[in-house]
């Protein structure tokens, strides 16, 4: 079946900015040219189908249900129902011309559920640790979080994102503090900051447009490196993922 065009707002033609240049995974104004390239390719090219799987963690409570529906939906839920296990959203995207999708794996925050929720974490592109701005204690408890998802994942190759939520909830002086704690934790952890509401959608749209881009440009750098660079005609092509995956194997198995 044809899938409906990717919505307007998710279409990514330049690098969004970070929330923080003092807590950013990087700075660059735009994407890696060598990204840029393989996508140029990749348009006329024969489209290969990206995903990332993104897993959001954190306290119960501090908004991540909330947090993903109001990106997905565009919607607010003022009723609190806590999220049992795990729940899945798949967006969709096009970046630099390719399509690309974010699964969005919202795991549950509370205890009893901690064992189902961290069978989900594995394989995670980028981490999405989730704190209540209006609340110290959920920010302490981020480390936490991050250590139980980074037991399944590969440190060198997830991107973190530490995200205070209820931004709507916190005064000045209090948003100043905790600000200034969460972008320490964030130097310390190699995490980028951002601080959105998912009540009034302030910085939703940006944060998720932000994880797309980032964890597309991983994909493409780490599909170059994998292949190789492989040249066709001096153009680089971003291969199918398990072509890939087969060649690594045969060169695991000589070498």
């Amino acid at each position: 079946s044809m899938l409906p065009p990717v919505k307007k707002d998710r279409i990514i033609t330049h690098l969004p900015k970070c929330f923080s240049p003092n807590a950013a995974l990087h700075t660059k104004d735009g994407f890696h040219p060598q990204v840029r390239a393989a996508c140029q390719v990749q348009k006329t090219d024969g489209v290969s189908f990206n995903i990332a799987k993104v897993i959001v963690v954190g306290d119960v409570s501090v908004g991540k249900t909330c947090l993903i529906s109001r990106f997905c939906r565009g919607a607010f839920d003022r009723n609190y129902k806590a999220t049992i296990g795990v729940d899945f959203e798949m967006e969709r995207f096009e970046v630099l011309g390719v399509p690309f999708s974010l699964q969005l794996w919202d795991t549950a925050g509370q205890e009893r559920f901690k064992c189902i929720a961290s069978t989900y974490y594995r394989g995670a592109q980028a981490i999405m640790v989730v704190f209540d701005l209006s609340s110290v204690n959920s920010l302490a408890h981020a480390r936490e979080w991050l250590e139980d998802a980074m037991k399944e994942n590969d440190p060198s190759s997830v991107l973190l994102f530490l995200v205070g939520t209820k931004k709507d909830l916190s005064s000045p002086d209090q948003l100043a503090e905790t600000e200034q704690e969460a972008i320490r934790l964030s130097e310390e952890i190699k995490a980028e900051y951002w601080a959105v509401s998912a009540k009034s959608g302030d910085g939703v749209r940006n944060l998720f447009l932000r994880v797309a881009s980032l964890t597309f440009e991983a994909n493409v750098l780490a599909e170059l490196e994998r292949s190789g660079s492989r040249h066709v005609k001096d153009i680089i092509r971003i291969t199918d993922s398990s072509e890939t995956n087969h060649k690594q194997k045969k060169k695991a198995n000589c070498c």
